[in-house]
């Protein structure tokens, strides 16, 4: 993440000199920094608002919450994360909200730190009410800076019900457990290849031993069955993490997909996956290209079709 130590400047989302603004299909992006007490420096944003947000000034809009922000959206470039592109989340939302398959959304992404590993892998106190680790800071930040900003300047649901946090890898555990921990703030969570990470941060285990009633959260969870460490992208861990959300009670409100194979060199060519990437692709599925094809399950399962707008 880049920052500044110390910002003088006086903040708002809304005053356009402060922003770069680039239309993006139907829909349009704004990218800008905020300043924060619990960093001491400035946090790249990324907003996506969508494609009706100018031409109906009286509509109130969803928001998914993202990690590693820098990569999500498609002015990120082809080239981003290493060559795998970004997620291309505005062009699928459009999409799919074209298509009546999900909800108009406003997107927030938060780019990630030189600390990305202890923000989202961290250890999970959910009891502990102080800001000492970095996790317990980055949550801060999210709940008592950036969400009250975001719903203050733009036209938001800001319920739990129309709030959701979304991320891969170590930021798919670190959505999941912010929904876990903080079921009044945000009502769906998405994790796309995150369960590699679930033991690390006792996650695994807190779903074991728990034996209350489920929360009022929507969860989704994927992987792919192989990674470039040699493992399974966290396949197994997936499927057990689901399956004692199930034993909780979850049901209509889990979605657990895996992505059964690697894709073909003429699959990967017509997705439009750089040559140069083909032979990693075909024995990784833990990468942005991946996430990018699997993202829309996850959009319409946390905001599907309004039956009124």
């Amino acid at each position: 993440m880049r920052g500044n130590a110390t910002c003088r400047i006086s903040f708002s989302f809304a005053l356009l000199a402060s922003l770069l603004f680039t239309q993006l299909g139907h829909g349009s992006l704004l990218d800008t920094n905020l300043p924060s007490k619990f960093f001491g420096w400035n946090r790249g944003i990324h907003i996506y608002l969508p494609p009706s947000y100018s031409t109906q000034p009286q509509r109130r809009y969803p928001v998914l919450y993202l990690h590693d922000g820098q990569n999500v959206f498609s002015s990120a470039g082809t080239n981003a994360a290493f060559g795998w592109g970004s997620w291309e989340l505005d062009k699928t939302a459009d999409a799919l909200a074209r298509a009546g398959k999900m909800q108009e959304i406003i997107m927030v992404a938060l780019d990630n730190s030189w600390g990305r590993r202890e923000e989202y892998g961290g250890l999970h106190h959910p009891t502990n009410s102080t800001t000492n680790t970095a996790f317990e800071k980055y949550t801060a930040f999210l709940l008592t800076e950036l969400k009250p900003r975001i719903d203050r300047e733009y036209r938001t649901l800001p319920g739990p019900a129309h709030t959701a946090v979304m991320g891969s890898s170590l930021g798919g555990i670190c959505g999941v457990v912010l929904a876990w921990d903080h079921p009044e703030i945000f009502g769906g969570a998405a994790s796309l290849s995150g369960s590699d990470t679930f033991e690390q941060t006792n996650f695994l285990n807190a779903l074991k031993t728990y034996h209350g009633q489920p929360k009022p959260v929507r969860i989704y969870l994927d992987s792919g069955v192989v990674d470039y460490m040699g493992g399974d992208d966290g396949c197994s861990l997936t499927r057990q993490v689901a399956a004692e959300f199930r034993r909780i009670g979850w049901t209509n409100n889990l979605e657990c997909f895996v992505d059964a194979r690697p894709l073909t060199p003429a699959e990967l060519e017509k997705a439009g996956l750089r040559r140069d990437k083909w032979a990693a692709a075909q024995t990784n599925q833990h990468s942005e290209f991946y996430w990018r094809l699997r993202s829309w399950r996850a959009l319409t399962f946390l905001f599907p079709p309004s039956k009124s707008k």
